[in-house]
């Protein structure tokens, strides 16, 4: 398949990370179809994405009527059934939890056509264990967003062991179309690109703060202030090639040996977690937060990243 054939979308999960990929795709004029078991969640879908556009609006990269053309063309669903109904693309933003991802896929492999193309938006599990729930393997692949998922233009595609070579450019192709920046992850490793790459600088982050080294605020100021700021204009391969090769490896040859290797989380993350500070939803975490606290943080991280990626990259920050 073609992805020009591609003309409804399916979404599998209107949770955190469903609602905004559906809105990536109505936005980009396809229509979808957006399911999810719980049906509370389902029914407030259409609130959230309405609500998303307010940024976007704020900052002139949308217009009111963008928001009511995108929700005119998702149609909630109440069933996997109805979902796989004329969805030539289907993919699955539900928990992270591979018995329940074979269960969903197996269902919807019972109810789609038979060369419709199916992706899953995990973060992390194995594309290959996920797909074992299939028949026909060659058709799935992983497409992990990044969250919020109708800011943050990058999408890693990944292949399974099994993954057609045809059905991944169609996808690969078709982010492209919807204005995303995909980028091609051609082995099925644990974190794909880009946990890997975070989660190597949360372990030595949490390390710091557990060995008391700094404070979690001074620690993030590091990154917001230092190196991450130039992130969104360099990366880390660009930024080795201008400090020099030369002088990038005696840093490494020196600092290596004192970076953290834990293979297991940190005990002040654990001491935290046992405490009941889990985080946003806790109101504590590293972090005291309120209510009026989380909704001014996320205002403000999506402000910022749509004007940087206006800068960067253009129109595809819309999406």
């Amino acid at each position: 398949m073609d992805f020009k054939d591609i003309r409804r979308i399916g979404v599998i999960g209107a949770g955190l990370m469903g609602h905004g990929i559906a809105q990536v795709f109505a936005s980009a004029g396809y229509a979808v179809n957006l399911y999810d078991a719980d049906k509370a969640t389902l029914e407030a879908a259409k609130g959230k994405i309405h609500a998303n556009f307010k940024v976007f609006i704020d900052l002139g990269l949308a217009e009111p009527k963008d928001a009511a053309d995108c929700l005119g063309r998702i149609t909630l669903c109440n069933s996997l059934a109805a979902l796989c109904e004329d969805s030539q693309y289907i993919i699955e933003a539900i928990l992270e939890d591979l018995d329940l991802k074979r269960k969903v896929f197996a269902e919807v492999e019972s109810h789609a056509a038979s060369d419709s193309i199916f992706s899953s938006n995990t973060s992390a599990i194995s594309i290959t264990e996920i797909g074992k729930a299939l028949k026909n393997r060659g058709r799935f692949m992983g497409t992990h967003f990044w969250n919020p998922p109708q800011v943050l233009p990058c999408v890693e595609v990944i292949r399974g062991e099994q993954t057609d070579d045809g059905a991944f450019e169609t996808v690969f192709a078709l982010m492209e179309k919807v204005g995303k920046v995909p980028v091609r992850v051609l082995k099925d490793i644990p974190g794909f690109l880009g946990n890997r790459l975070q989660h190597a600088m949360w372990r030595e982050a949490i390390s710091l703060c557990d060995r008391k080294v700094a404070s979690a605020e001074d620690i993030d100021k590091v990154v917001k202030y230092g190196f991450g700021a130039r992130m969104p204009f360099i990366g880390p391969m660009e930024t080795a090639d201008l400090a020099g090769l030369v002088l990038t490896r005696d840093i490494h040859k020196y600092l290596f040996p004192f970076l953290d290797s834990a293979t297991k989380p940190a005990p002040v993350l654990e001491g935290l977690i046992s405490e009941g500070a889990t985080g946003v939803r806790a109101g504590r975490g590293f972090y005291e937060w309120t209510p009026d606290k989380i909704q001014r943080i996320i205002q403000q991280r999506d402000t910022v990243l749509l004007r940087i990626l206006r800068e960067i990259i253009g129109p595809a920050g819309r999406d």
